[in-house]
């Protein structure tokens, strides 16, 4: 991570616990995926959640799924009458989230599409109320231009990992992950049609939402 193992654990330590249902879904993640670090966890879960809380969406949109850590997260935080699709490429992912979603208080407010989710958004028309991307790196500029164009006029877009363990920071971190992230970063910041934060949550979230100055195309 970006911050000291340390000041992470406070962190965690501060915020509101992690719930039962999302502990037994980390643990399982943990047990049974080469890579569990790809889980949001309680930290940012419970920061989603939150986001989620606050803007009180009736549409929501994730592109990677994983194991449906975020996706539960923000589906328990759902208004009614909201609803949460979600997009995974990798089956065996897919697998786990949908039998946690099953065993969820949530399952009505969840529809995870399988497979890739470029192909996944030529049949979803939006207008969608916040998009979390956490999908494959090199993918990113794709799927920012796919959504922004169906944002919610107060809708809100949260990418994740846009800071690659701080790599993108140092011009000589060339792997293919940091050089497509810094390049998407990079790509935002110049976008005069939005206004963005990036925050040093676990590898980095940048917030995006509509410029009111400037028009969507």
């Amino acid at each position: 991570m970006i911050v000291r193992p340390t000041v992470e654990a406070y962190a965690e330590a501060h915020s509101t616990g992690e719930p039962p249902e999302l502990a037994e879904l980390a643990e399982e993640t943990r047990s049974l995926c080469e890579v569990p670090q790809m889980m949001v966890g309680p930290l940012e879960g419970r920061f989603l959640a939150l986001l989620v809380r606050m803007l009180r969406p009736r549409t929501v949109l994730e592109i990677g799924t994983f194991t449906g850590y975020s996706a539960l997260s923000m589906a328990a935080e759902l208004p009614p009458e909201g609803r949460l699709v979600t997009c995974e490429v990798d089956p065996a992912h897919a697998e786990i989230a949908r039998r946690h979603f099953a065993a969820s208080a949530y399952a009505d407010r969840i529809e995870l599409r399988l497979g890739p989710a470029l192909e996944q958004l030529k049949n979803l028309e939006g207008p969608f109320d916040l998009v979390f991307i956490d999908a494959d790196k090199a993918g990113y500029a794709d799927y920012y231009d796919a959504v922004l164009p169906r944002l919610a006029g107060q809708g809100l877009i949260a990418v994740d990992n846009v800071l690659q363990f701080g790599g993108v920071a140092n011009p000589l971190d060339q792997k293919a992950d940091t050089v497509a992230l810094r390049a998407f970063n990079e790509k935002v910041r110049d976008d005069p049609r939005v206004e963005q934060v990036m925050l040093t949550v676990r590898e980095g979230i940048t917030l995006i939402r509509r410029n009111d100055r400037h028009g969507i195309r």
